[in-house]
């Protein structure tokens, strides 16, 4: 991470208490499944990787800078950078994008410029951790935001081994289809 826009010194973050979202708690609410079953957005997978970039850095302050969004390109290219996309017609209205290694994805951010737009994207991208493979989700920190879908904090020995662990596993992000609005609700609402 960065400390700002303007920096151009990039640090490595290994909090004391770090921010995942447990896979099998995910918490999708009423409010929120309805807005799922409304239907009335697409998802895609990687379609605009950098505008939802942009999207996550679009704010009056970022720790997104110049040398972070040219590895991020870099690590899409490399197949190792993704983006789950939430789309009005032609309009991104909301996602989520990080990193994969083996069984681990790292959240690096998410953006909304619609309501719910990014709590839609990270129950599809949720979904499809789970469907693919994926044993951790990192959110590095807890927001009000991702406590309301269950993630938690856990110490840093505990995040060391599930990460060990994810690491050794292997998992394709790409590999599900997106399910339908009401099959995302339905399963989630099984393993919650």
């Amino acid at each position: 991470m960065a400390e700002s826009r303007e920096a151009t010194q990039l640090h490595w973050f290994d909090p004391a208490q770090r921010g995942i979202m447990p896979l099998e708690s995910f918490h999708i609410s009423r409010t929120l499944a309805k807005e799922i079953r409304r239907a009335d957005y697409a998802i895609s997978l990687n379609q605009d990787f950098r505008a939802v970039v942009e999207g996550c850095a679009n704010r009056s302050e970022t720790w997104i800078n110049g040398p972070l969004f040219a590895l991020y390109d870099e690590l899409h290219a490399a197949g190792f950078a993704h983006s789950l996309e939430v789309w009005n017609g032609t309009a991104l209205v909301g996602g989520i994008f990080g990193i994969t290694l083996g069984g681990a994805f790292f959240g690096e951010s998410m953006f909304s410029a619609r309501r719910s737009g990014s709590k839609i994207a990270i129950a599809f991208l949720v979904d499809r951790l789970r469907q693919a493979g994926f044993s951790l989700f990192d959110t590095q920190y807890i927001t009000p935001h991702l406590a309301s879908l269950g993630g938690i904090e856990i110490a840093r020995e505990e995040y060391h081994a599930r990460l060990a662990k994810a690491l050794l596993q292997s998992a394709d992000i790409t590999a599900p289809e997106t399910p339908t609005p009401q099959l995302l609700v339905q399963r989630t609402t099984q393993t919650s």
